[in-house]
């Protein structure tokens, strides 16, 4: 039988709450709409250097498939439905997106660096 001593059980708890991932609570949501082949809003700013929660709903007729190569996501929508995509931490920047069903349907996240104050 393996016995685990009360100090090296301690320092094994502290070194899992320490890398335990983030509740969902404590992520930032951003959504965007995609109906009549157009993104809503078709520019959105996020804050740089956090992780994010990133909600695409398709009100559209048909599938549609998110795509930014810039942020390495790819996700198929169907009609009616909306997903979720785990979104950084961004650099500071543009990060163009669209419809690949659809590449009329454009969009870019601008990821912003806050300033001192904010």
């Amino acid at each position: 039988m393996m016995r685990l001593h009360l100090p090296a059980a301690a320092a094994l708890a502290a070194l899992i709450a320490l890398h335990a991932p983030a509740r969902a609570d404590d992520v930032p949501t951003f959504r965007l709409t995609l109906k009549e082949n157009r993104f809503e809003p078709a520019e959105l700013q996020v804050p740089a250097g956090v992780r994010f929660m990133l909600v695409v709903k398709n009100e559209g007729a048909a599938a549609a498939e998110f795509e930014s190569k810039e942020l390495n996501a790819e996700k198929i929508i169907s009609a009616g439905r909306e997903a979720t995509i785990r979104v950084g931490p961004l650099t500071a920047g543009h990060y163009p997106f669209e419809n690949e069903f659809n590449t009329a349907a454009k969009g870019v996240i601008v990821a912003v660096q806050k300033t001192a104050g904010e």
